[in-house]
């Protein structure tokens, strides 16, 4: 007869209550520190993830040497499942396949043999067929690690051991870099090179006061594995280094290729980090198809075992630098790899550290790696040299020590009593075979014993002196360097340092302009437009309704013009893309997104190099540099950042020393243009204590006067001396203007 299933517990007599907020509270801590600890992180004295420590220790237990043959991927991520990381198979393998891909680890600690994927981003084949072994990197991690130089601890089955770090004869934290997203906090640490690192390591050992500055003149930047060009300013690099976040701007390694009668192509040959080749290839013909770039005709990968990705310009008359520069906004020729160096300090701690205390946090563990060595070898050593003395003892009695072992009942006791022999040299003597007595050699033993002795006081001597210990750390460190040096193929660095040149997006289109002299005509209304020629008669010109002139100024269909719009935003246009011809024009509105109920505040050309002065209707202001005012979208820069009601009203070129005011309440000051700040943005600081506002500013050089115009368009000239009674200092409130000024109060058109 079948058995009947047990009915379920009843329920509590009387209900728990759980207050859900503190429950979640709980849960969800305890879900973030497993993630954080457990998952994302990597441990700053050995740069590894729980997953990682563990795929490495069990090729360690499955014996995997560089020099041992390969064995069975599936092989490995099962004994690593089953003893060590109780998570799904294939996440073990990808990490496994990470660390064997030497475009993605720039020094692998796998040596894979087998299809383990491409730049391309072509997955690696299943782990049935793939095989694997450690590399000499791998054993530089483990190396000691029989030595008790780590703890270990039980794993999550309770049968075996794990280390809870490794020992890392060389620093992988940044040697190899790491990525991780836990919960709320995320890492990202690109590789370095391993001999600048250790020229770091060393400079810190000898000089522990050292700051970044001074280590950043042996670590210049990140380290690639695919190489790449860094074009990031050293002052940003430096700051990032010294904070742990920031970013590096990396760009793909090209190079011009000269063909038959003029003709010539752009050949990329190392694309930047992360960035895989196929997807580049892909954006790069979207680019040309959709017609983003006049300046590129084709794209073809030539690649095979290098990289090699071909770019055809449209004809040669186009600048190759013009043309990459164009591409590197466009595509991903051109990257931003991200540093944040948020790691596990002293493996417990989550913290955004520095390019210093990474190291530092790596050569303590070094140093305790040592000392811990050290203690195991004086515990062998003090066993050994036991073991010698009764091994002495027996050789000079060895016809005794055979008859007590034959004849007595109980040998060991004998032993003990008649030599005077522990528990340990007792056993070691029984242990002995008959025939290994017979080869024992009085001075071989004594050889033996005083070299033990020697190397006892040799570690008791590095135990207990902090100095010794740390020359010893430097030892190990510079034999690390000597292996993989600078003129080996490890050790040469791959990725260089160029600084960023100034061409942008906005100006590669105009290798296929026509230079031409163009007069831009602005209305009041906003509406835009040219003429051909400098010096155009606009007084003829026609407006559509009630809109009336408001500007012009002379520039060139190869030129830019910067607008800028009432809430503070700035535009850039190109001139060759204005209407012209004898129409009204067209609205700026449909040329930038301009904000709903905005309007145009100032419209002016572009001047490579030159500096603007900005102003806003409640009279603050600051200077900036015409090169802060350059954005390549519709949507434009927030540059201003007006108090409101207040709007931005005025942009004026800052050539000169001296800055002259005018307020709508017919107030004049003049005072020194070093008094305005410059700055890439912002509110900025009172130009003049205007009651009703600011009515007009002006930039001029005292020497030469200050220049106005009246109402009937006469020209006036206010000289040095003139002027000296509004001259002040800024924020002044001033006094009336000179006699006959505008009653607009206005310098002039």
């Amino acid at each position: 007869m079948a058995r009947t299933a047990s009915p379920p517990p009843l329920p509590p007599a009387e209900p728990v209550v759980v207050k859900l907020r503190e429950a979640l509270e709980e849960r969800y801590l305890a879900y973030a520190l497993s993630t954080i600890m457990g998952r994302a992180l990597p441990d700053a004295r050995d740069g590894l993830k729980p997953v990682h420590r563990r795929i490495l220790y069990g090729m360690q237990v499955l014996k995997l040497d560089p020099a041992t043959a390969f064995k069975k991927c599936a092989k490995i991520v099962g004994d690593v499942m089953g003893d060590f990381h109780p998570h799904g198979d294939q996440a073990i393998y990808d990490a496994l396949v990470r660390l064997a891909q030497d475009f993605s680890s720039r020094y692998p600690l796998v040596d894979g043999q087998g299809n383990f994927g491409n730049i391309d981003g072509d997955p690696a084949a299943a782990y049935r067929y793939t095989e694997a072994r450690m590399t000499e990197f791998a054993k530089l991690l483990l190396d000691g690690i029989e030595h008790d130089t780590v703890d270990l601890r039980p794993n999550y089955s309770g049968d075996k051991e794990e280390p809870v770090v490794l020992p890392a004869a060389f620093p992988n934290l940044l040697a190899n870099g790491a990525q991780g997203i836990a919960v709320g906090m995320a890492t990202s640490i690109p590789p370095h090179n391993i001999v600048e690192l250790c020229d770091a390591a060393l400079h810190l050992v000898a000089h522990p006061e050292a700051e970044n500055p001074e280590l950043l003149a042996h670590v210049r930047g990140p380290d690639f594995p695919t190489g790449g060009v860094c074009v990031e300013d050293a002052a940003a690099i430096a700051e990032s280094y010294r904070t742990g976040r920031g970013s590096f701007r990396l760009r793909a390694r090209w190079s011009v290729e000269q063909g038959e009668r003029g003709a010539w192509v752009a050949v990329v040959t190392e694309v930047p980090y992360g960035v895989q080749k196929s997807r580049l290839i892909e954006r790069l013909a979207e680019v040309i198809n959709e017609k983003k770039t006049p300046l590129v005709a084709d794209v073809r990968d030539e690649s095979a075992e290098d990289v090699r990705v071909v770019i055809e310009p449209r004809n040669r008359a186009v600048e190759a630098g013009v043309m990459m520069e164009h591409l590197f906004r466009l595509t991903e020729l051109e990257v931003r790899v991200p540093l944040n160096m948020n790691v596990l300090v002293d493996g417990v701690v989550p913290r955004v550290i520095g390019l210093k205390e990474a190291l530092q946090q790596w050569l303590e563990h070094r140093r305790a790696v040592l000392v811990r060595q050290s203690r195991h070898r004086l515990s062998e050593i003090e066993r050994r040299l036991e073991l010698l003395a009764g091994m002495l003892i027996v050789f000079l009695n060895l016809d005794e020590v055979i008859r007590i072992v034959r004849e007595e009942d109980d040998p060991k006791a004998e032993l003990k009593r008649a030599f005077a022999l522990t528990d340990l040299q007792a056993d070691y003597v029984l242990d002995t075979r008959l025939r290994a007595l017979r080869r024992l050699e009085e001075m071989q033993l004594r050889k033996e014993h005083d070299r033990l002795v020697k190397e006892r006081d040799r570690l008791v001597d590095l135990v207990g002196s902090e100095p010794k210990q740390w020359k010893a750390v430097a030892k190990q460190i510079g034999e690390v360097r000597e292996k993989y040096g600078p003129d080996t193929p490890l050790g040469r660095r791959r990725t260089s340092f160029a600084p960023l040149p100034y061409f942008d997006a906005t100006v590669s289109t105009a290798s296929f302009i026509e230079r031409e002299p163009v007069t831009v005509v602005v209305s009041e209304k906003g509406w835009i437009r040219t003429m051909k020629g400098h010096g155009a008669d606009t007084a003829t010109l026609s407006f559509k309704g009630d809109d009336s002139f408001r500007l012009a100024f002379p520039a060139e269909t190869t030129g830019r013009i910067v607008v800028l719009a009432t809430d503070g935003k700035v535009f850039t246009l190109d001139v060759g893309k204005l209407p012209g011809g004898r129409g009204f024009g067209e609205p700026l509105r449909l040329m930038a997104d301009l904000g709903e109920g905005e309007d145009v505040a100032a419209v002016m050309p572009f001047e490579e190099g030159g500096r603007v002065l900005l102003a806003t209707g409640d009279g603050r202001g600051f200077v900036a540099a015409m090169a802060d005012l350059v954005v390549g979208t519709r949507k434009g820069k927030a540059l201003m950042s007006p108090n409101a009601p207040a709007k931005a009203k005025l942009m004026v070129p800052a050539r000169g020393d001296h800055v002259a005011v005018v307020s709508n309440d017919r107030h004049m000051a003049v005072f020194p243009l070093i008094q305005v700040p410059a700055m890439a943005r912002g509110k900025g600081v009172k130009l003049q204590r205007a009651v009703a506002g600011l009515a007009d500013v002006r930039v001029f050089t005292l020497a030469d006067g200050l220049p106005w115009q009246d109402a009937s368009g006469k020209d006036h000239m206010l000289g040095p001396k003139d002027i000296a009674p509004w001259i002040g200092n800024r924020a002044d409130r001033g006094r009336l203007p000179p006699r006959g000024f505008r009653r607009d109060n206005r310098f002039g058109p």
